[in-house]
């Protein structure tokens, strides 16, 4: 990951130049967890679908895991060190399994949230990831080009599904959207995905930790027209800007660049609807569809 130096800042830009040899170091985790695990399986005189069996997966799952196709759970490494009687061999390995399975440019941001008292977002193309249906997310994954692969669409589903965890975490951080109406009129994935997906907003928006709001196509004024970010308050008082723009993210530490984000999402804020009017605003894009 290229390191940007400049006085006073601290940022960190991941583009596609080092993406590759990011993610295949990665991708040689996964595998090197699977072949360990199995391992430890056939040590203790387990096949595959007795083993799956006691951990609540099939064979194929199991074989899975152990080739390094899919990627597991934090539970289910437990589960697995558990059933092995692997004395935490396994367990060692769940924090660099769970950084692996996030594109390179969003492991900063990943580690972030998870240790976060406040996450802002400003979202304007597409609903922010830790609001979106497993529907939308597959429908968003399955248009990127060039392709992914469908086992690498799984585990990136499986890794967004894993970081909404966040909403039932205690103490629970202060989580604030707000989103463009034209992110919530585009119909990826056709009519009944977006149906899912507007119906799960207004399910989210009732979280008392949670503020939702939408900024209207007719608002003549918004100051986020630079585009998306978010500003991420860690529990030490510590806050970051993290953007992203095609294959490149950056997350900024610079006092002066975090304050003047805040700044820029207050005014935002105060320009879309307030939590209440654009909770009507959702209903209403249902009752259109």
């Amino acid at each position: 990951m290229t390191e940007v130096a400049r006085e006073g800042a601290d940022t960190v830009v991941a583009d596609d130049a080092n993406q590759a040899t990011a993610d295949t170091s990665g991708q040689a985790v996964i595998v090197a967890f699977g072949q360990t695990m199995k391992t430890l399986r056939v040590r203790a005189g387990l096949e595959r679908e007795e083993f799956g069996r006691r951990i609540g997966y099939s064979a194929s799952t199991v074989a899975s895991y152990e080739q390094g196709r899919r990627i597991p759970s934090p539970r289910t490494i437990e589960r697995a060190d558990e059933v092995l009687d692997a004395g935490g061999l396994l367990t060692v390995w769940k924090e660099q399994v769970e950084r692996a399975q996030y594109p390179v440019r969003f492991r900063g941001m990943a580690k972030l949230e998870k240790e976060c008292v406040e996450l802002l977002m400003y979202d304007a193309l597409i609903v922010n990831g830790l609001l979106q249906t497993e529907e939308y997310m597959r429908a968003l994954l399955g248009m990127r080009r060039p392709p992914l692969t469908q086992e690498t669409i799984d585990q990136r589903v499986t890794a967004r599904l894993a970081r909404q965890d966040i909403f039932d975490r205690q103490p629970a951080p202060l989580l604030g959207f707000v989103m463009t109406e034209a992110v919530l009129r585009q119909r990826y994935g056709g009519k009944g995905v977006l149906r899912g997906q507007l119906e799960y907003l207004l399910l989210i928006g009732q979280k008392r930790n949670v503020e939702m709001q939408i900024m209207p196509l007719d608002c003549e004024d918004n100051a986020g027209v630079n585009g998306p970010f978010t500003i991420v308050t860690r529990k030490d008082g510590n806050k970051f800007v993290y953007s992203e723009a095609h294959a490149i993210s950056s997350l900024v530490a610079d006092p002066e660049q975090t304050v003047l984000a805040a700044a820029r999402y207050g005014i935002i804020r105060s320009q879309a609807l307030s939590p209440r009017e654009s909770s009507q605003f959702v209903e209403k894009l249902l009752g259109e569809l």
